[in-house]
């Protein structure tokens, strides 16, 4: 028996370490189909045509979340936390090692992107089974007081696994144009099956969650959690999907999108958005966790309402720094911005967390937060670029898209702190 005073701590690095691992496998398929996916497996002789579709891919990834998200939500009340988190983390090193030894087009015609989509589907399911699981392993753990802190470990992993990535392909765009087209980019995907063993070490070493196990020990875990969460908590799984859009999609919008927008219509070369975009991850990666601590301080409820009132405001002036072109104000403008959602990013999970009963809790945050991240996460950089296009030389149609993504989350964030109060006041019926 483990020493049950370190399991808190022990849980959360598991959850940052493994969230890391896979946000790193999802973030390079981002990064790859903004640079150079649609060359390879897309060809076309208009380039925003190949982009398109390389984002189209992209996008086949989410819509696999909120499918994976009722399966492991499922399992995941039914037989525990730790079991989902070492399956989610094999799939994910196994379908991201696969696209790196993808042939491309050139060599095998449509099989190539065929191949390229049943992975992406696969790194969507497994994505879509680990997010609750991760948030769960954190807070479940978490004492009484700190879950919202705990719990901001499995959300340090998105910064962190952009981090790993941008450095990824920081070194594989220092090569030569014809050897980064031809195996260069394949590199960071290989680099994935190393971070999968080191995953599984770690989430070996970590217990069961213990409010599981209580409920388990209760005989209250239900034979359908998810129709259980869909008929008992609907409100809570809408207001939360709302909440959490800009903290999913807001992401997408200025680590992938951005890259196309500023290399595609100002300009500027790969380099020197991957530049910018690193160090504005690093200030969100030191940002989230004093958020997190600052949220446990103010009340969470009125931290989100004001990170998401900031976010609707950001991208205004991210885009006017933007449009300067020079690398400090760039980074500047981008870091206002990923900085006040990476805010309200790092407190929603537990904030959300608590909204739903523990029989019921994996399948009804997981059903929420993969519901968002197909309908808007996967659509955000396809949207951009469509209006990148349409409205060439203009970027307030980008910023009022942005600020709508951002009034959304507030909508819900208002709407699920109300229901919080209700449910707080009214415990949810348990069905054996």
């Amino acid at each position: 028996m483990r020493n049950s005073s370190t399991q808190p701590r022990r849980a959360a690095a598991a959850a940052f370490v493994g969230t890391t691992i896979e946000f790193y496998d999802f973030y390079i398929y981002a990064t790859a189909a903004a640079l150079i996916l649609g060359q390879v497996f897309f060809p076309s002789e208009n380039p925003a045509l190949s982009t398109l579709a390389a984002f189209g891919s992209f996008a086949v990834g989410f819509i696999a979340r909120p499918l994976a998200g009722v399966v492991f939500g499922h399992l995941g009340d039914r037989l525990g936390r730790k079991k989902m988190l070492l399956l989610t983390i094999v799939l994910m090193g196994l379908a991201t090692t696969g696209i790196g030894l993808l042939p491309s087009y050139a060599s095998a015609g449509i099989w190539a992107p065929i191949g390229l989509v049943t992975l992406r589907i696969v790194q969507g399911i497994s994505v879509g089974g680990e997010w609750g699981g991760a948030v769960l392993m954190a807070s479940e753990h978490a004492p009484a007081r700190r879950k919202t802190f705990y719990a901001s470990f499995a959300q340090l992993g998105s910064p962190a696994g952009l981090l790993l990535a941008l450095i990824a392909f920081r070194l594989v765009t220092s090569l030569e144009p014809e050897q980064f087209a031809e195996w260069g980019w394949r590199l960071p995907f290989l680099a994935s099956g190393v971070l999968m063993l080191v995953g599984l070490v770690i989430r070996f070493g970590v217990d069961e969650s213990p409010e599981f196990k209580s409920v388990t020990e209760a005989g209250k875990t239900v034979r359908y959690p998810v129709l259980e969460v869909v008929r008992n908590c609907w409100r809570q799984i809408f207001f939360a999907a709302c909440a959490v859009t800009i903290g999913s999609a807001g992401f997408f919008f200025t680590n992938t999108f951005m890259i196309t927008y500023v290399t595609q219509y100002q300009g500027i070369s790969r380099a020197t958005i991957l530049d910018c975009l690193f160090v504005v991850t690093i200030l969100q990666f030191l940002s989230q966790p004093l958020s997190a601590l600052l949220a446990e301080r103010m009340g969470e409820g009125l931290f989100l309402v004001m990170a998401a009132s900031l976010s609707i405001l950001m991208p205004y002036p991210m885009f006017i720094l933007v449009g300067t072109q020079n690398l400090i104000l760039m980074t500047l403008g981008i870091a206002m911005a990923v900085i006040t959602l990476s805010g309200l990013y790092a407190v929603i999970a537990g904030y959300m967390a608590q909204a739903f009963p523990t029989h019921l809790r994996y399948s009804g945050i997981s059903l929420a937060y993969q519901l968002i991240c197909a309908i808007a996460g996967g659509s955000t950089p396809v949207i951009g670029t469509l209006l990148a296009t349409h409205y060439a030389g203009q970027w307030q149609p980008l910023a009022i898209f942005f600020s709508l993504l951002a009034g959304l989350s507030l909508f819900g964030v208002c709407g699920l702190a109300r229901l919080r109060k209700e449910t707080d006041a009214v415990p949810l019926p348990v069905n054996q």
